[in-house]
């Protein structure tokens, strides 16, 4: 009994504290394999090697994608204009946390602060993350989600290797189409800007996200 009690207090102090939290990075989106329409968003553990995919609408999808690419849309798009708003008044987002896993569906929670005072704020998961991007702020889950949702990636030499596996499941190339490379390799620099600015203002970030590909392999 006597060792069974700092063991339960231990458990409440690790909850009460945050402890348990398991900091998360964006691995990257791509097309989902199994539903149509959708995207596949991969988490990656920071400090391990356990993936979490999450499927995300289109719009979600664009939304994360353009703030991986870098792209700046020629009009604010919805979590471009939360942002914007959010700053203007002075409320920050500290974190996310993605804190609940029900029936296949994530559950996350905003950690918004005001200067004086933090607020919590129930928010789906695909724009949380599209708004943790854009904060700069760091994504959250628990030991017991990554448990349930994990998929463990196993690096053989190098951790920092994508496997063959992996690669044909996440890579977010692999359904460029090969004829739109070859007319993008066959312009110069100048025209490449010149399309990847028509892209942007357009709101074709899939193309624009390829133009800007092909600049980068120029430099």
């Amino acid at each position: 009994m006597c060792r069974f009690v700092p063991c339960v207090l231990y458990g409440y102090l690790l909850i009460f504290f945050g402890m348990g939290k398991v900091r998360l990075n964006v691995l990257g989106i791509s097309y989902s394999q199994t539903q149509t329409g959708a995207y596949a968003l991969v988490l990656a553990e920071e400090n391990g090697n356990r993936r979490i995919p999450i499927i995300v609408g289109g719009f979600e999808a664009q939304a994360i994608a353009i703030q991986l690419e870098g792209l700046k849309p020629a009009r604010p798009l919805t979590h471009d204009l939360f942002f914007n708003f959010a700053s203007t008044y002075g409320i920050s987002l500290l974190e996310i946390n993605i804190h609940k896993l029900e029936e296949g569906v994530f559950y996350s929670q905003l950690t918004c602060f005001d200067g004086k005072s933090k607020v919590e704020i129930d928010s789906r998961t695909s724009d949380a993350i599209a708004l943790a991007l854009r904060f700069k702020c760091p994504i959250y889950t628990t030991e017991d989600i990554l448990t349930k949702a994990g998929i463990i990636i196993d690096f053989e030499h190098d951790p920092d290797k994508v496997s063959d596996d992996e690669t044909d499941e996440f890579d977010v190339d692999e359904d460029i189409d090969e004829t739109a490379n070859e007319e993008l390799s066959s312009l110069n620099l100048e025209e490449l800007k010149r399309i990847l600015e028509e892209a942007v203002r357009d709101e074709n970030y899939e193309r624009a996200s390829q133009i800007r590909d092909e600049i980068n392999r120029r430099k």
